[in-house]
């Protein structure tokens, strides 16, 4: 299978503040990745050719920011690189760049001058390490002379560095061939190495690098790299000449070099390891397509299956979680069980699930998993009463997918157990199930959880609608695998908590006025927001909503808040509507759940929709062809390459924003598609009772 490709001409890359919205990720599977723009300059204080992960998948750290490149034929002298300070563009190398593509790995072409240049970055999967491998071709009669410019620096990824106010304390030791760098805070160790050439050493500072999207959403946004040196070598006239220029990083020297030494000492190991990286691509690729042979081929599914492969990355003793999303967030409870089904269990990836399944209940605490684990694993945090109730909804997913019955009731159903008992009685955060059924929970503890100081924007205080979907879910899964395991007890207990859960829901959740339900009943006051949450009622695998509603929930939902991007969070007609997710973080933070538009919501709606409409074809055409592929088509080509993003704006024309590349954007498109839209379904659904 050949693998997909997204590429620009000169025409496009011309158009400078629009070629810079383009960003491309390459990630390691340890939670560190590669990133830049189709133009090659560092927009985000988050962007680096080796952001590695020092302590998998946490500790992410900007190691290696760019390279540039200066070749130099006669007395000419052409600047490849392009970095922006404030109130200038230096050098302007981009306007020498004739092409750029991502196949999956980013390509960029620069011609001149009677020389071709092409430069291709890869990481090897599982090593904190970027290869940066380059084609040099000299048409001229001269030789070429090129000199490649490591800027270097050691920072947390969410930080920048001023060489004035803290310094960046190390120690350089160079070789003919490479340039190690020992640095004390935080410690680490760089190793730099060309395959031809040599190094000659002399420190440069580069300062006030300018970060302009950082600028724009009130973050730190100048930045100072060093140079440790540069790379020479020469490329005769008329000839052509390869070459790699490798960047590893680790916590010792030792490790580093070992790491340097897998990669490649010669160009022709190094275009060995880059074979093995495209032949990964296309197996997985293969891989589901001979596990899903019903399934269409096409390129933007090639693209999301890539996708949903970045997400998952393991630790150094080989365990397995999902990076919510790139650039800055972590592993996250809620992202990981809502995107689970999509990145793990569509693509055949059982054993990744089941480890992760196993992973989180290991943390889970008073009933609760955790919402949090951050790069220190003992602190994780439990601020959420959903993520819990995801966790299980996710192992009845793998049920379906796996049959793996005895998994369940060997590691998982003690703690499942708990998990309602502690529902029941109450626990952390005010969580409780009230008189009538349902569960109660304080504040903030929702995915809608956006806080500006100490004004909570959507507080969504007492009972959220999805809430008491997903517990009425939990409820009946839990009843089922109660049925499973023999317990005769558990199994009406749990069936009669799920029927008072029900008939209060239908109760008190309808709002007769707007033919939807309410999407919070407060303490004293019910919510009228007119907000996607109210889908799950109606998408998840045991609806707490009575059928004879659930057609105009659907369809409400379908006139107010579908859009070609995603679902809106808020009506239009809103008072607290806000159309743009923008500038600085109190701006964005009021605007992001209060009418922006969530990809990842697709999903569920698909299902819902497709659900109330008896999956006829019309239905089918409907969401394939007005939503999964306007969106997945576009989105790919857009913000984050060969991805989907995190929101979009409501106001026209949509522009892209948040993280380049999230898990649930792309999870749960994908899910809804194969499952749904294609009816492609889990080979354990028997006796399932969904």
């Amino acid at each position: 299978m050949n693998l997909p490709v997204i590429a620009f001409n000169e025409e496009v890359l011309s158009r400078f503040n629009e070629a810079l919205q383009r960003e491309w990720l390459v990630t390691n599977g340890l939670g560190g990745y590669a990133s830049s723009t189709a133009l090659g300059i560092n927009t985000r204080k988050y962007h680096g050719l080796l952001v590695a992960a020092l302590n998998p998948p946490g500790d992410r750290t900007v190691c290696l920011s760019k390279l540039d490149e200066d070749i130099i034929v006669g007395d000419e002298v052409y600047r490849l690189g392009t970095n922006e300070f404030q109130n200038m563009v230096y050098p302007q190398g981009y306007t020498l760049l004739k092409s750029f593509s991502v196949s999956p790995f980013p390509t960029y072409t620069y011609r001149f001058g009677g020389v071709t240049v092409d430069k291709t970055i890869f990481m090897p999967k599982n090593k904190n390490a970027v290869s940066v491998v380059y084609k040099i071709t000299n048409q001229n009669t001269l030789d070429a002379q090129v000199r490649v410019y490591p800027l270097l620096t050691c920072r947390p990824f969410h930080q920048v560095l001023n060489q004035w106010k803290t310094p960046l304390a190390f120690t350089q030791k160079s070789s003919s061939t490479q340039v190690e760098i020992a640095i004390q805070q935080p410690k680490a160790a760089i190793q730099c190495r060309i395959t031809d050439g040599e190094f000659k050493e002399k420190i440069n500072w580069v300062d006030d690098l300018l970060y302009r999207l950082e600028a724009l959403r009130g973050e730190e946004s100048l930045d100072d790299c060093f140079q440790p040196g540069r790379f020479e070598l020469q490329v005769p006239g008329q000839q052509a000449k390869e070459f790699a220029v490798i960047t590893a990083a680790g916590s010792e020297a030792e490790s580093v070099k070992e790491i340097l030494d897998t990669v490649g000492v010669t160009i022709d190991q190094v275009k060995v390891s880059y074979g093995r990286e495209l032949e990964q691509q296309t197996i997985l690729l293969n891989g589901f397509y001979g596990l899903n042979f019903k399934v269409p081929v096409n390129e933007w599914l090639c693209w999301v299956l890539l996708a949903a492969n970045s997400f998952i990355v393991q630790n150094c003793l080989g365990k397995k979680s999902v990076i919510a999303g790139y650039h800055w967030f972590e592993p996250w409870g809620r992202d990981t069980f809502i995107s689970l089904p999509g990145l793990m269990l569509v693509t055949g990836r059982y054993s990744g699930a089941k480890d992760i399944l196993e992973n989180f209940i290991g943390f889970c605490k008073n009933g609760l998993i955790p919402n949090f684990l951050s790069d220190k694993p003992a602190q994780p945090a439990y601020n959420t009463v959903d993520a819990t109730l995801w966790y299980v909804n996710a192992v009845l997913q793998y049920l379906k997918y796996t049959g793996d019955y005895a998994f369940v009731e060997e590691q998982l159903w003690e703690d499942l157990k708990a998990i309602v008992s502690f529902h029941e009685e109450g626990t952390m955060f005010g969580i409780r199930v009230d008189y009538d059924g349902l569960l109660m929970h304080g504040s903030r503890l929702t995915w809608m959880d956006a806080k500006v100081g100490d004004r909570e924007i959507t507080p969504r205080i007492g009972k959220a609608v999805e809430i008491q979907a997903l517990w009425y879910n939990t409820l009946r899964i839990m009843q089922l695998l109660a049925s499973k395991f023999g317990d005769i007890g558990l199994n009406g207990k749990y069936g009669e908590m799920a029927n008072v859960a029900k008939q209060s829901f239908n109760e008190k959740f309808w709002n007769p006025k707007l033919g939807c339900l309410y999407d919070v009943l407060g303490h004293d006051a019910l919510d009228a927001s007119l907000r996607p949450n109210q889908i799950f009622a109606v998408s998840l695998d045991f609806p707490i909503l009575d059928s004879s509603k659930s057609k105009q929930v659907v369809e409400v939902v379908n006139r107010e808040l579908v859009t070609p991007y995603g679902l809106r969070t808020l009506s239009f007609n809103d008072p607290k509507f806000v159309g743009k997710c923008y500038g600085d973080q109190a701006s964005r933070d009021t605007a992001y759940h209060n009418g922006t538009i969530w990809p990842w919501l697709i999903g569920p709606f698909s299902t819902a929709y497709l659900k109330v409409n008896d999956y006829s074809a019309e239905a089918r055409e409907y969401i394939q062809n007005s939503l999964i592929f306007p969106l997945i088509s576009k989105g790919i080509t857009q913000m984050g390459l060969g991805t989907l993003c995190e929101i979009y704006d409501c106001d026209e024309p949509n522009p892209p924003r948040g993280c380049i590349s999230q898990a649930w954007s792309v999870a749960e498109p994908l899910r809804a598609y194969i499952e749904d839209v294609l009816g492609v379904k889990p080979n354990h659904l028997e006796d399932m009772g969904t």
